[in-house]
């Protein structure tokens, strides 16, 4: 069986540094706020190239608390698109918003920055920007129309964990970048964890007292707050996978290399990468009309895949009908067609080529 994500490869390809990491935590008898987080709050904000960050118990939460920082709540509507993880769209209702859906490029499955202009309204208050699948979203139109209105661009990193936007690592760009630290993502957790990066000193400090119950030094919460640390141990496990990122998303980046030589005349329609930017591939996502039928012949063949993602959040039965939209045409004709392939840095060129030859004699088979 070759597994489409694989964080327990990533444990083991790190293992003894993890557990020298997790037993020093544990023999401090400090687990929560400590040195491990403040020093990799540190070193994250420093590789990211912001000068802050503040970590929290989830992406959510990163993005909620950023959001809420930006002064963005009840009544303001945030641009957004549907091709997410629902966590996107979660995140700004909780923090008491509208989400309002642009639909995405085709070619790269991120905003379209022509259907975000669309959907700007008078009560828009912030644009959330999805880098999806390991790729950056076309910031800086984004940015012009979020300095023309005079409102934040909040970056969701959540998937692109050291990709690179014209020279910059993404959550370096907007006004804050959101990180999930969730197992499977490229800086994955054994467990849940998230960041907020800024370079704003500010917003910073609002972040970091909303995720303490909006306390100040003296304990007083001064607005209403929240409980969203991160806890030491999964700081201690963060710190030890920053050190190897780079060298995991070259992985990555060779992973996908081999399967564009592959399958560069399959007929399959394979990832594009935005110019001037790189591509970290936490998800290495293909498309054909035929998903289904691929998906299928690739189970029986022991090869696992999933669908990043198969239904909308527009078209979920908790926000069918409820939420602003245009047209999102190609949104819905992604949902379709795409499908993820396995893709992870442990992943052997062995099993990458076994992938290869399997979708090769489906077409064959189908005469494709």
């Amino acid at each position: 069986m070759i597994s489409c994500i694989n964080p327990y490869a990533q444990f083991l390809s790190h293992r003894a540094q993890i557990e020298s990491a997790v037993a020093a935590v544990f023999a401090s008898g400090r687990y929560v706020l400590g040195e491990q987080v403040k020093t990799f709050e540190s070193e994250f904000a420093a590789y990211c190239g912001a000068c802050e960050g503040i970590g929290v118990n989830s992406g959510t939460d990163a993005i909620v608390l950023a959001l809420r920082a930006c002064g963005v709540g009840p009544q303001a509507e945030v641009v957004t698109v549907s091709h997410t993880a629902v966590a996107t769209v979660s995140a700004i209702e909780l923090a008491g918003a509208i989400p309002v859906f642009a639909d995405i490029e085709r070619d790269s499955f991120t905003i379209d920055p022509v259907k975000v202009q669309e959907a700007i309204t008078a009560r828009t208050r912030a644009i959330v920007a999805v880098h999806l699948y390991g790729q950056a979203a076309d910031l800086d139109p984004l940015l012009a129309i979020c300095r023309s209105k005079g409102i934040p661009l909040i970056e969701d990193c959540a998937q692109a964990h050291g990709a690179i936007y014209k020279g910059k690592r993404v959550g370096s760009i907007g006004e804050a970048g959101c990180f999930s630290f969730y197992p499977t993502k490229n800086l994955g957790a054994i467990g849940d964890g998230g960041m907020v990066v800024t370079s704003s000193r500010a917003l910073a400090a609002q972040v970091r007292k909303l995720r303490e119950y909006g306390w100040n030094e003296a304990r007083d919460s001064t607005v209403p707050g929240m409980n969203s640390r991160l806890d030491e141990l999964q700081a201690a496990i963060l710190r030890v996978k920053l050190r190897n990122l780079d060298r995991d998303n070259n992985c990555r980046v060779r992973i996908a290399n081999q399967y564009e030589a592959g399958l560069a005349d399959s007929g399959i329609e394979l990832p594009k990468s935005r110019a001037h930017c790189s591509h970290v591939y936490h998800l290495y996502v293909v498309r054909t009309a035929g998903r289904n039928e691929l998906r299928e012949f690739l189970r029986t063949r022991g090869i696992t895949t999933l669908m990043h993602y198969p239904l909308p959040v527009h078209q979920q039965t908790a926000y069918v009908g409820r939420l602003p939209q245009a047209n999102l045409h190609e949104t819905e004709a992604a949902a379709g067609e795409i499908l993820s392939l396995p893709m992870y840095p442990e992943l052997s060129s062995e099993e990458v080529m076994e992938v290869i030859a399997a979708i090769r004699e489906w077409r064959k088979e189908m005469g494709l």
